[in-house]
């Protein structure tokens, strides 16, 4: 399998369904399982130290990204392949961003939120090309994708915002579209 680094946003919290800390998990093995990098906030704590764990054990390469005011409240992962310490939280994004051939966005909160719609935001106005893929985990994003078409029914944006996010509801087939994005980096040229 190629080296695919693998953007994950998710919560620094557990959240109230048992079934989003167990996905965190499951991407995290995948992650590692595969060969690929995982990219991510660099916090211990919530999903995002769920995924981390996760992926360590099943021997990803771990790549974490953390602005110096979250390193306690996030109780920043140190034991991670590579540990960088931003300035801004929009650092931390550019930095993640910049190191991830796909994003993968689970349950989480504001900060999920934001990350997850500069992503959008950055693709939209053609600062990248890297898929999306929000894990709807028992409906979690359901709201979000309806926001999504709302603002394309209201003439806001063109169905290409909508068309610009994949929707997967489970780690296979999160899995599955992954390895697809691999399959098609090992084929560009350099």
């Amino acid at each position: 399998m190629t080296d695919l680094s693998v953007c994950v946003y998710c919560g620094a919290r557990a959240g109230t369904d048992p079934a989003w800390m167990a996905t965190a998990e499951a991407t995290g093995r995948a992650i590692g399982d595969n060969g690929w990098r995982l990219v991510y906030g660099a916090g211990d704590v919530g999903l995002m130290g769920a995924v981390a764990r996760a992926a360590q054990s099943a021997g990803a390469d771990t790549f974490g990204v953390i602005p110096q005011h979250l390193l306690a409240m996030e109780v920043g992962k140190r034991d991670l392949a590579r540990f960088v310490v931003t300035e801004t939280m929009h650092e931390r994004k550019k930095v993640m961003l910049m190191n991830a051939d796909a994003i993968v966005v689970l349950p989480g909160g504001a900060g999920s939120l934001d990350e997850f719609f500069e992503a959008l935001t950055w693709r939209q106005l053609g600062l990248h090309a890297k898929p999306i893929f929000l894990l709807d985990v028992n409906g979690f994003w359901a709201p979000l994708q309806a926001l999504l078409e709302h603002v394309v029914d209201t003439g806001f944006a063109s169905r290409g915002l909508v068309d610009s996010v994949q929707s997967c509801t489970s780690v296979e087939d999160l899995t599955a579209a992954l390895r697809r994005v691999a399959s098609a980096d090992s084929r560009a040229p350099e």
